[in-house]
Order: structure tokens, then sequence, then C-alpha cells
């Protein structure tokens, strides 16, 4: 779990990210988990954007996101999902908590 303090700095590291997945109509599937989850290790910080057709409320996207990749949710805010994941290898961390 993260603290308040660790989710601060996150939203501010995240603020410039564009999203770089979508969730649709269909809802969150198992190749988009393990998709988002590759995409974790890679840069640990990613932002996912549920578009006006998906079925789901974004918080309940954003809950199914965590589950299927046991990343931690930083923020939703409005259709916009932050994910944090901390990289299994040494060589891809590239965040530093506080």
């Amino acid at each position: 779990m993260l603290s308040g303090k660790q989710k601060r700095f996150l939203r501010a590291e995240a603020h410039h990210l564009s999203p770089i997945y979508q969730v649709g109509k269909n809802g969150v599937s198992e190749a988009m988990c393990k998709d988002i989850s590759d995409a974790l290790e890679k840069r640990e910080l990613i932002k996912v954007q549920v578009l006006q057709n998906c079925m789901d409320t974004p918080k309940d996207v954003a809950g199914e996101l965590s589950e299927g990749t046991k990343a931690e949710v930083v923020q939703v805010i409005g259709k916009v999902i932050v994910l944090y994941k901390e990289a299994t290898e040494k060589e891809n961390r590239q965040i530093k908590l506080p």
C-alpha cells in the first residue's frame, strides 16, 4: 500500500504523462491486463483513459485493472486512471518513492 505522501509524489510525476491505453465498451480483458502489466514493468507509472462508451465506471475499471495487474491505483480523476507498480527488474526501476 502507498502512503499519502507517496501518492502525492506519484500524482505529481504522472501529471505530464499522456494516457497510453484506452478502455472501451468491451471493458477490461485478460489481454489488456497483460499488456498494461508489461507497460508497467517498463515505465512503472502509466495513465489509462476510460472511453465514454465504456459501460463500467472509472472506479470499477481501476479496481479491475489493479486486480489484474497487481498494481496500485494512484488516482482516478474524471475518466483517467493513474497506475503504479514497482518494476521487478532493478534496471527498469526509474521512480524512487519518498
